[in-house]
């Protein structure tokens, strides 16, 4: 007793899709925000790259590998110094249109609420390793990297002011 071949009838639908095509947009060339520089947290970015700068290359420029306190601000003032140019280039093209995945204001406030508390802790160890008994050739650089230090720390606390305000206003409507 053979059993009677059904004829198999299946149905199947595939589709392809890539990951890339989550991201695109309808145009593909860069928008470029003349205004966001004119703007004041575009300002403050600006600040904080060129004063960040100036923290790292004052230090990288002495023989700082022997006090190990200052390997710590290196640290923070070229971590945040590169992320904050990455920002800059996200801002100025307007790449976080083309991104509505990622929840901007929120990065931007933890961004700029870290760098706050981390170069402030960073420009107090680089103020208090400076003296003038340790190395009196190194002196003038240690210092003057401390002043900047505190200035970008000024300016990241401004910007993770703005960067909260417009975190308050996305999550009240």
């Amino acid at each position: 007793m053979e059993e009677p071949q059904r004829a198999r009838s299946h149905t199947v639908t595939t589709t392809a899709s890539s990951f890339a095509e989550n991201f695109s947009t309808s145009s593909s060339s860069f928008a470029y925000d003349r205004e966001f520089l004119r703007t004041l947290p575009g300002f403050l970015i600006v600040a904080e790259i060129v004063l960040g700068l100036l923290v790292w290359t004052l230090i990288a420029g002495t023989e700082y590998f022997r006090v190990p306190a200052f390997g710590w601000v290196m640290f923070v003032a070229v971590f945040y110094w590169v992320l904050t140019v990455f920002f800059l280039i996200i801002y100025i093209t307007m790449t976080y249109t083309r991104i509505p995945q990622v929840p901007w204001t929120t990065v931007g406030l933890c961004f700029n609420g870290s760098a706050f508390v981390l170069y402030l802790s960073a420009a107090v160890v680089d103020a208090s390793s400076v003296s003038p008994e340790r190395d009196s050739h190194n002196f003038n650089s240690w210092a003057a990297s401390s002043f900047f230090a505190f200035l970008v720390t000024i300016c990241y606390a401004g910007n993770t002011y703005f960067s909260f305000i417009a975190w308050r206003s996305r999550t009240i409507q």
